[in-house]
């Protein structure tokens, strides 16, 4: 299902972004000069590599390439080597669809080798990345040096980590927030850039809430995701392996409420939903993204220091605030420094036009994907002004 309403979303951002490419084009300047013609034309930036995650392999892949085509440029699609099959069958959509030849380039491969040879390449002219922070700053990198043959700077349009974190104050719905700690932190396997990886809760309701929250936990399923709304597996046994890192550190760190252990008798790399409370500030398990389903617990002595700890990391992606105070509300919306914020509601499921999606700091460049101004970033613009005889 959560595939399903994924390229539910981009297929509407591709509507909105075929709608945006209209309004461009007929972009005016807010001055016309006395004498004069001006004019403002938004026009293609030229070849772009775009690299989509493994995790949306539709979704993300087809809203990029999407905006791409949209902008007038051409595309070397490169998916994931965890999952390219979507990828080609988009590929197969758009040949058949008439897509001319050579607009969309279906190059699948693996390896650091191969992706720097398409970012590097003199004629690429932007890369489009969506992925770890790791990788995002060696594309940063790798595009920030000029090649022999190269006369322009690289763009670079990188959606990157997160590691995302909700506030639970001591007078919020405290069921309402149990649910949308679980979802967020559990949908997915957790496997998204905009997981709730870390829950800050008010030391008033901290033991409650704990409580409350590993019952829920519990009550998830996890078996193949075609016939279980629950939780499927992990990716791969080098992320489970992680995972499991991750996990044996949390123990030591923390405490551990549920769950902490691969599932056994499966088919399929699967670990339990994983609740570690206690875990200091700017400790491991509390600053580095995971990418798997373990939630992290800190105690705050009040809504400041719940702030303070939120922020206090190098992501700046997505996060949530449970609230009932309209106050506090107004602080997170000026102080909570993330992309994306929620408000008495979970912090993933970003929906195209009403959340633009892109984070700050070591998350990305903020591209804001599904909103208005994404197309200004596949995009130059120029001006002409006409003298009038």
């Amino acid at each position: 299902m959560q595939v399903i309403l994924g390229n539910q979303a981009r297929f509407e951002e591709g509507l909105a972004e075929s709608t945006q490419a209209l309004r461009l084009d007929k972009a005016e300047p807010p001055v016309q000069l006395p004498g004069e013609r001006d004019y403002l034309r938004y026009i293609p930036l030229g070849v772009g590599v775009v690299v989509p995650p493994w995790n949306f392999p539709g979704a993300i892949m087809a809203g990029m390439t999407s905006a791409s085509i949209v902008a007038g440029n051409t595309v070397i699609l490169k998916p994931s080597s965890d999952s390219p099959a979507i990828a080609a069958f988009f590929f197969s959509l758009l040949e058949e669809a008439g897509m001319p030849p050579g607009v969309v380039n279906f190059c699948p491969g693996a390896g650091a080798t191969f992706g720097d040879a398409l970012v590097s390449h003199p004629k690429t002219r932007y890369i489009a990345f969506t992925g770890s922070k790791e990788v995002g700053l060696r594309i940063n990198q790798v595009a920030a040096t000029q090649q022999r043959g190269q006369i322009w700077i690289k763009r670079t349009v990188l959606e990157m980590g997160g590691k995302d974190a909700i506030i639970v104050d001591a007078d919020a719905n405290i069921e309402s927030a149990v649910e949308g700690v679980a979802a967020s932190a559990f949908g997915f396997q957790g496997q998204k850039c905009s997981a709730c990886s870390r829950l800050i809760l008010d030391e008033k309701i901290y033991d409650k809430f704990l409580g409350l929250l590993k019952a829920r936990v519990e009550k998830i399923t996890l078996s193949d995701p075609t016939e279980n709304p629950g939780m499927g597996a992990v990716i791969n046994e080098g992320s489970m392996k992680s995972i499991l890192g991750y996990i044996g550190q949390g123990t030591k760190d923390g405490r551990l409420i549920t769950g902490g252990k691969r599932v056994a008798g499966k088919d399929g790399f699967f670990v339990e939903p994983t609740v570690i409370a206690d875990i200091p500030a700017k400790s491991k398990l509390e600053q580095e993204e995971i990418f798997g389903p373990v939630l992290a617990v800190t105690k705050a002595r009040n809504f400041d220091h719940a702030l303070e700890i939120a922020n206090d990391t190098e992501f700046g992606l997505t996060g949530a605030v449970y609230t009932s105070s309209p106050e506090k509300q107004k602080r997170a919306m000026d102080e909570f420094h993330v992309g994306n914020l929620y408000i008495n509601r979970k912090c993933t499921g970003a929906i195209v036009g009403a959340h633009p999606f892109g984070g700050f700091n070591m998350s990305g460049t903020d591209s804001k994907a599904g909103g208005p101004d994404y197309l200004f970033l596949f995009t130059q613009a120029k001006s002409v002004g006409e003298k009038l005889t």
